[in-house]
């Protein structure tokens, strides 16, 4: 989670990504970051996340994408 965390605040260090779960409904995150982050955790994490998951609920908060990268790191 730390890894994750480094990665979103290098986006955005203003924002307080341990607690904000709103990171897309309230336009803190937009395409291009989203696109960033995702480059970010296939490269710290070895994971691909696929176009259905790339979907609003998965990157609100720092936890959902923690744990979208749990689920995908189980599948594999």
């Amino acid at each position: 989670m730390e890894a994750l965390l480094e990665i979103l605040k290098g986006l955005h260090p203003e924002v307080d990504f341990e607690t904000c779960d709103t990171l897309v409904d309230d336009k803190i995150l937009d395409s291009f970051d989203i696109i960033t982050i995702i480059t970010e955790i296939n490269t710290e994490y070895d994971v691909a996340v696929p176009a259905e998951e790339i979907i609003p609920e998965n990157f609100n908060s720092a936890e959902a994408l923690y744990d979208l990268v749990e689920r995908l790191q189980d599948e594999d």
